[in-house]
């Protein structure tokens, strides 16, 4: 089934292993008993839930469900089709990608080449309107804010008319289909099942990736309507928390820092003044993604959000972040005479705002600092307050040294002996390292409890489910036998859809290979989908007998639902109860 030949395959992960790969983006490994552990990239969780199995080229995460190989890693972290990703590992290591590809990849590509050309012509359309258009409310804009004619161009600036259809006509004109500019999300559909234009009435920002591509659009409103910023949702080219703005730009020539903007217009007045290594998130919080993105261009980052209490708290988050992937970082201290980068360089310009870009301060100091906001410190409550918001930071430097030069200039400052705060620290530590502990498990919870977008229907059916993964698994694990499973199972007897489909692909791949791994079904099927698979693929390896195959096969074949305490078990209860003692039968394995 799989097109690409299983040596080629193989030969593509063992020349690109997944640990390594990992590391490329900063990813701390932990060596553990089956291979690799570390945190997650794809949730936020400070244990190290996430496995790395070298044997099989597989990772995977219980908590949230997402594995696959080195294929799949690359695709969800550089939100990737599966033949770009397989196109940049096999250039990489200087093999030759067979020119067969398969039918639903092939359709990918397709959709994501017309996604590209789709914006490129958005962006044009935009960027004339704006400069040639009748309508001049957003040239006069961008003229208020100060930028030049050439930062205009160069950033392809744009505005979209107060129009609901104009851009939809254009792009009809120019032979894109309603359903592609639906899918490029250029255009929505409303309630009605009516197609309107995306953006109205607003300044454009064109997104481009690194490849030089137009990905997407963010759009101003030029008055107090909501939302002040729209953005485009993600489409088979974009998603917002894996992309930065301007990164094209600032990632060039390896910087030696890069400063971290909290919108498009700080960004471009920054490179305006002089300012290059300037990016910025896409109206969300800056995700891990985004931080280990990052961290392929540079070692240091200068965080310059704005000075309110909001810009703060997205600062204390960027730090968390970039901690996690190994990033230097300092904080850019605005003072209340300005609220963000483009007001102060307007007011006092380039040369003073690189004195402040030098005098950025630590990202110690900066946490240290803020332990006093809004606490009174000619109080015993105050100062109590604040001694616990200082131990909680403390607590958390790595560095035995740094931590003792802190520890003795924070207990001068109160008044203590340092010995006293060392102790309260370690109390601290150890009370944080089991409270860590239970919110790792609640993770597991919550994640667990969360709908299920992969396989919907396995929450209405978790008997036969379960039935259907371990099958799915025999197959996987033990290829030369997924004859006989095939022989007593009809696709229509499996109950999930999802599942259905795994089953349909292994009966017609499996007679042609005598060994199995799950990147094989990597053309497939998506990313998430891949999550799921290898998933299946690692939870029941130990898990497979004789009893517990015929126990699932009878459950699929009889077609009716368990008894009712039965419907809710965990993965676990289900792996006791079909695990009986062994009878003298034959053995099918």
């Amino acid at each position: 089934m799989n097109p690409l030949p299983e040596d080629f395959i193989i030969q593509l992960l063992e020349k690109n292993p997944v640990a390594e790969e990992f590391q490329k983006f900063h990813i701390r490994l932990n060596a553990c008993e089956k291979g690799f552990a570390c945190s997650c990239p794809f949730h936020s969780e400070t244990g190290k839930s996430c496995i790395i199995y070298p044997e099989t080229h597989n990772f995977y995460c219980p908590v949230c469900k997402n594995g696959g190989d080195v294929i799949t890693f690359l695709m969800l972290m550089q939100n990737l089709s599966y033949p770009e990703a397989v196109q940049i590992l096999a250039q990489r290591t200087q093999l030759t990608v067979p020119e067969q590809s398969p039918e639903e990849a092939l359709q990918l590509q397709q959709r994501r080449e017309r996604c590209y050309a789709i914006n490129r012509d958005t962006a044009n359309f935009y960027y004339c309107n704006l400069l040639k258009g009748p309508d001049k409310k957003g040239l006069t804009y961008f003229k208020q804010r100060q930028l030049s004619p050439q930062i205009i161009q160069k950033y392809g600036l744009g505005y979209a008319p107060d129009d609901w259809h104009q851009l939809q006509s254009y792009l009809n004109q120019k032979g894109y289909s309603d359903e592609e500019l639906l899918l490029a999300n250029v255009c929505r559909k409303s309630e009605k099942g009516n197609i309107y234009d995306n953006f109205r009435n607003r300044v454009i920002f064109p997104i481009v990736d690194m490849h030089r591509h137009v990905i997407g659009f963010g759009g101003r409103v030029l008055d107090d309507s909501k939302p002040k910023y729209l953005n485009t949702s993600d489409t088979p080219v974009f998603d917002k928390g894996r992309n930065l703005f301007s990164l094209h730009f600032a990632g060039q020539n390896s910087p030696s820092s890069l400063i971290l903007a909290e919108g498009y217009m700080d960004v471009i007045a920054l490179h305006q003044a002089g300012f290059e290594n300037a990016v910025a998130t896409l109206g969300t919080a800056i995700t891990p993604q985004q931080a280990r993105l990052i961290a392929q261009y540079t070692e240091e980052v200068i965080i310059a959000y704005d000075s309110d209490s909001a810009g703060q708290n997205a600062t204390q988050k960027a730090i968390q972040h970039f901690h996690d992937v190994g990033l230097s970082a300092r904080v850019l201290h605005i003072d209340e005479n300005a609220k963000d980068p483009d007001e102060y360089i307007k007011k006092f310009g380039a040369d003073r705002f690189r004195l402040l870009l030098h005098h950025a301060e630590s990202v110690l100091d900066f946490q240290l600092n803020r332990c006093k906001n809004d606490l009174n410190l000619e109080t015993e409550n105050g100062k109590i307050s604040y001694l616990h918001r200082i131990i909680r930071i403390l607590a958390g430097i790595g560095n035995t040294q740094t931590q003792e030069v802190y520890i003795t200039k924070k207990a001068g400052e109160l008044g203590i002996r340092p010995e006293i705060l060392k102790t309260e620290i370690q109390k601290f530590s150890r009370k944080q390292e089991k409270r860590e502990s239970h919110s790792d498990f609640r993770n597991i919870e919550n994640f667990s409890h969360a709908r299920d977008a992969i396989n919907p229907q396995a929450s209405r059916n978790l008997y036969q489910s379960k039935s259907e993964e371990l099958l799915l698994a025999a197959m996987m694990r033990l290829p030369e036998q997924g004859n006989y499973i095939s022989s007593q199972l009809r696709p229509e007897d499996f109950v999930t859809d999802f599942h259905r489909k795994i089953y349909n692909i292994l009966c017609a791949f499996l007679p042609e290979c005598s060994w199995f791994i799950p990147s094989l079904l990597g053309a497939e099927f998506s990313a998430q989908e891949m999550g799921r698979i290898t998933g299946i693929f690692i939870y029941y390896h130990d898990k497979l007998n004789e009893q517990a195959v015929l126990k699932c096969i009878e459950n699929l074949q009889a077609g009716n639902q368990p008894p009712p305490d039965k419907n809710n078990m965990s993965n676990d209860e289900f792996s006791r109860l079909i695990a009986n003692k062994k009878k003298n039968t034959r053995l099918i394995y």
